[in-house]
C-alpha cells in the first residue's frame, strides 16, 4: 500500500494514448503538459498538485529528452520526477518511489527493448504493485502497447512487425498511431487476422484508451478527429474495425 494513500484512482487504471504533449513554438522540445496530462492526473483524483514520473527507458534514457519533459512541466501544477535504469537506477528505492506517485508516464520508442529492461530490473513487478494500488499507468506509443499483450512495432526494423511479449495486464493487442503511419492499419489488420495477435484496440494520433481495471470504459481525444476503434477477427481471419465513441478533453489553460 501506498503511505499517502488519499490521492489514488478510484480502481486500477490505465490510459494508454497516441497522444503527446503540446508543441512549443521553439522547436520539437519545446513542450507543455498536454490535455492527455490533465487528464491522467483527473482519473488519478489529483487535479491540484499531481505528482507525474517519466519513464524513458524506450529509448534509452537520453538527458536530452527527460530535460525537455523537465521544462514542460515547469511552472505547471505538476510535480515531475523521472526513474531512468541507463546506465544505472537514479532512486535508490524504486519501488517507494513509484508507489509514492499519482501517475506514471511511459515515453515512446522501442517496445520490445522497453518490457525486456524493465524485466531484467523487476519493475513489471513493481510497476504492477503501484498500478493495483491506483498510481495511473499511462503512456505514449511504446508507452501504449506496453501494458497490453502485444502489438504492431518498430521496435525490429522500419518494417512493421508483431509483439507478443508485452505485460499482458490488459488481454488485448494495441495499435497505435493508427491514423498517421502508413503501415500501422494494414499491419494491426494482418497481425489480428492471422492470429499473431489477440483482438484488441487502436488509437489515432492524439486518442487515448481508458481501462478501469482491464475492462475498456472509454475513449478520448485531446482534439476533435482523433479516434479510438475496437478490431475484432472473424471467424474466416477477417477483421472488424468498428470506430469507439471519442470524449474530446478540454484544452488545458497552462
Amino acid at each position: 500500500m501506498r503511505d499517502d494513500v488519499a490521492v489514488t484512482a478510484d480502481v486500477p487504471t490505465i490510459l494508454a494514448t497516441s497522444a503527446f504533449f503540446r508543441r512549443g513554438k521553439y522547436g520539437p522540445m519545446s513542450l507543455r503538459p498536454g490535455a492527455i496530462h490533465h487528464f491522467a492526473a483527473e482519473l488519478a483524483n489529483a487535479r491540484k498538485a499531481p505528482k507525474i514520473c517519466v519513464l524513458t527507458q524506450a529509448t534509452g534514457d537520453p538527458e536530452a529528452r527527460i530535460g525537455a519533459f523537465y521544462a514542460a512541466f515547469a511552472g505547471s501544477e505538476f510535480t515531475m520526477s523521472h526513474l531512468q535504469l541507463f546506465p544505472m537506477p537514479n532512486v535508490d528505492d524504486i519501488r517507494a518511489h513509484l508507489l509514492a506517485q499519482d501517475i506514471v508516464w511511459v515515453d515512446g520508442g522501442s517496445v520490445a527493448n522497453l518490457c525486456a529492461v524493465w524485466r531484467v530490473h523487476g519493475l513489471d513487478e513493481i510497476l504492477h504493485e503501484a498500478w493495483q494500488a491506483g498510481v495511473v499507468m499511462s503512456g505514449v506509443s511504446a508507452g501504449s502497447i506496453c501494458w497490453h499483450s502485444g502489438g504492431s512495432t518498430d521496435s525490429y526494423g522500419l518494417e512493421l512487425r508483431g509483439f507478443t511479449d508485452g505485460l499482458g495486464w490488459l488481454p488485448y493487442s494495441n495499435g497505435v498511431h493508427y491514423d498517421a503511419e502508413e503501415q500501422r492499419r494494414p499491419k494491426m489488420h494482418e497481425l489480428i487476422g492471422d492470429g499473431t495477435l489477440a483482438d484488441g484496440y487502436a488509437t489515432d494520433d492524439g486518442a487515448g484508451l481508458v481501462y478501469r481495471g482491464t475492462t475498456l470504459a472509454e475513449a478520448v481525444a485531446d482534439r476533435e478527429g482523433p479516434l479510438g476503434y475496437e478490431l475484432k477477427r472473424a471467424d474466416d481471419g477477417s477483421v472488424t474495425e468498428t470506430p469507439l465513441p471519442t470524449r474530446v478533453l478540454p484544452v488545458p489553460g497552462n
